[in-house]
């Protein structure tokens, strides 16, 4: 478990490195899309961006920024299968692990998705043109991460506690990060309650707090 969070902590630090290169990197982009004459299409694939960089670019600058996207998903993903290795898991920790997997697969259509608050990505797009093209490839790293930030973190609470233990009180619902549509497993184990939220109290906390009130 350790070794995770090293790892993942390593790879978060690069990608603050990338996130301010965003201009450069969207630039990148809009330089390869016009030497491969394939401006109409948003950018939906990791695939996409490594044809994009190894047969139409032609600037060192714009290689770097494209060579330093495909990295960091390479990482994510080589974390992503030893993740698998570190604990079996639940339905929770699975299904956050498939999310992973498939969204950093090199095909892929990640086009769709959009990050949200905390993170501003898609909002450093400045067109409504430029989001459609490229809110997908801007969102993928700090989705992919935040998944993964969310498996640790359950982790970390299941190995202390009694699997018994993970319940929540019957409070308003609050889920944790959303599935992908059409991925089965994120389906159903996304429609639970996370035991992860920040909000809500686990009930052995309840009764930590009670007996210590006695």
């Amino acid at each position: 478990m350790d070794e995770v969070v090293e790892t993942l902590t390593r790879i978060e630090q690069k990608y603050k490195l990338f996130r301010q290169q965003q201009f450069s990197f969207i630039r990148a982009l809009e330089h390869t899309r016009e030497e491969a004459n394939d401006m109409m299409r948003p950018v939906s694939s990791i695939v996409q961006v490594q044809c994009y960089r190894d047969h139409h670019c032609f600037n060192s600058t714009d290689r770097r920024v494209l060579t330093m996207f495909i990295s960091i998903c390479n990482d994510l993903r080589n974390l992503c299968h030893k993740m698998v290795t570190v604990h079996p898991g639940d339905s929770i920790t699975n299904c956050l692990l498939e999310k992973c997997k498939v969204l950093l697969n090199d095909s892929n259509d990640f086009s769709a998705i959009r990050a949200t608050y905390p993170h501003a990505v898609v909002n450093y797009l400045s067109l409504e043109e430029a989001r459609h093209r490229y809110g997908g490839v801007v969102s993928l790293l700090p989705i992919v991460m935040d998944s993964m930030w969310e498996w640790v973190a359950y982790m970390k609470k299941s190995l202390l506690l009694p699997a018994n233990y993970l319940l929540l009180e019957e409070t308003p619902e609050q889920t944790i990060s959303p599935c992908i549509p059409g991925l089965a497993c994120c389906e159903k184990a996304f429609a639970l309650k996370s035991p992860i939220s920040g909000n809500k109290q686990l009930k052995t906390e309840r009764r930590i707090n009670t007996e210590e009130g006695a």
